[in-house]
């Protein structure tokens, strides 16, 4: 009996033409990382599951999955990279001292519905700052995401910060401290499934009267420029503390990154965003396309002050934001930003006979070393054959050498795209990985 080949619910294969534009994000995502200093670390998938549980709410404990595994060990999958990265800092800090600056990019589970661009398999990208409270990295975490989303290549989108300080000054002057939880769980929906939900939740569930629940959703309506919004939240959050120091954080953020040259387009207060984890105690981002709202965050994160000290008696604060990979390429095949590629290599090096196969191999190495992705054809077909071959992978050109070419020591390359053929010397690799380069350019 044969078994039908299937994947479960949420879960997917990556065809060439998909993992493609994966690996080109990712990588653009390490050098931006790295770029600011950070340094690449892994973790395990499997985690004991008290080191997991707990950490996220109610909601990430419910949709993690976890098991006992063969040893009786209770067990859990990493439902972010956050919560592992915290049990990592406490148990790896005194060799890897303060600050630490790591990014980490592997896959993470929730056991969700599935909807466009959520899956229940999925890569995450984080960047984090360990082990300072400095405004500085609050700061830079804004700016890191900026760079990143031009580097993908977006110049319209917009990244919203907040701080988890400001909405818990403002509950604690409503004589909502305790439930702030629930209630901040509640206000993360708001964009989902609006302001009267919201409201209802924060008093089913959050414990809010509907006048409390109002004055929190006041928070929504704030508009104008930056110093106006500022001198609102002052107001909202009265005398305390803790939201006054909310409004402060917001402040530095805003006034850095429009030192840095980051447009009042690009990073703008929005008082409404909550993020639903639990963990988060200071500034918060969430960024959004203009082209695309409807798809959701896709880099969010914050700060998160109390997270290690669950495993340690050291202190040791964090700060950063994860980019929803699976998310955004949603987002850039509906925006038309994904070539349709299903090769990596740039020219195909067309196969005519044996005879040649040392010329071929000669040339392919020497354009390799030069910097370009050569695939020969692996035996001598037809060349129509091999150049539809050429054409339906997605190759920016091919290079044709028979065998009247090879005694005149030249190759033709032709370019996939318009048609178009020229002839260089065989000898001059350098200017056959320069046209094939022009060839491969957007």
């Amino acid at each position: 009996m044969k078994i039908t080949p299937r994947t479960l619910k949420g879960f997917r294969d990556f065809l060439p033409e998909s993992m493609i534009p994966r690996e080109r994000l990712m990588e653009t995502a390490r050098r931006v990382y790295r770029s600011f200093g950070y340094s690449p670390i892994d973790t395990p998938a499997l985690e004991y599951l008290e080191i997991l549980s707990g950490k996220g709410g109610e909601e990430s404990d419910r949709l993690m999955y976890h098991f006992e595994d063969h040893g009786g060990r209770k067990v859990g999958m990493r439902f972010d990279l956050t919560v592992p990265l915290a049990r990592f800092a406490a148990q790896h800090i005194n060799e890897l001292g303060k600050p630490f600056k790591r990014y980490h990019l592997g896959p993470v589970w929730r056991g969700e519905n599935t909807h466009r661009g959520r899956y229940r398999e999925f890569i995450q990208c984080d960047f984090d700052t360990i082990g300072v409270k400095s405004a500085v990295s609050d700061l830079e975490t804004g700016l890191v995401i900026h760079d990143l989303l031009q580097a993908i290549g977006f110049e319209r989108f917009t990244i919203r910060v907040n701080d988890r300080r400001l909405l818990n000054g403002l509950l604690e002057n409503l004589g909502l401290r305790e439930q702030s939880a629930a209630l901040l769980r509640a206000l993360d929906k708001l964009g989902k499934i609006g302001p009267e939900k919201v409201a209802q939740e924060m008093m089913t569930v959050g414990g809010a009267t509907q006048s409390q629940a109002e004055q929190v959703l006041q928070l929504a309506s704030l508009s104008g420029d930056d110093a106006s919004q500022l001198k609102q939240l002052a107001k909202l959050v009265g005398d305390s503390e803790l939201g006054q120091a909310g409004v402060a954080g917001l402040e530095a953020v805003l006034q850095g990154a429009r030192a840095a040259g980051v447009s009042t387009n690009c990073l703008q207060i929005d008082a409404s965003i909550a993020r639903g984890l639990d963990y988060y105690t200071g500034v918060i981002y969430e960024t959004f396309l203009d082209d695309l709202p409807g798809i959701g965050s896709i880099c969010s994160g914050g700060r998160y002050d109390n997270l290690a000290e669950l495993y340690t008696k050291q202190e040791l604060p964090g700060v950063g934001a994860s980019l929803g990979l699976d998310r955004l390429l949603a987002a850039m095949e509906e925006l038309g930003m994904l070539e349709k590629v299903g090769t990596p290599a740039d020219v195909l090096l067309v196969y005519f006979s044996d005879a040649g196969l040392s010329d071929y191999l000669r040339l392919a190495a020497a354009l390799r070393e030069q910097g370009v992705g050569v695939e020969l054809y692996p035996e001598a077909k037809k060349i129509g054959q091999q150049l539809r071959y050429a054409d339906r992978r997605g190759f920016p050109a091919a290079i044709i050498a028979g065998d009247d070419e090879l005694a005149r020591r030249e190759c033709q390359l032709k370019n996939m795209s318009s048609g178009e053929s020229s002839t260089f010397p065989l000898d001059d690799p350098a200017a056959i990985a320069e046209a094939v380069k022009k060839c491969a350019a957007p």
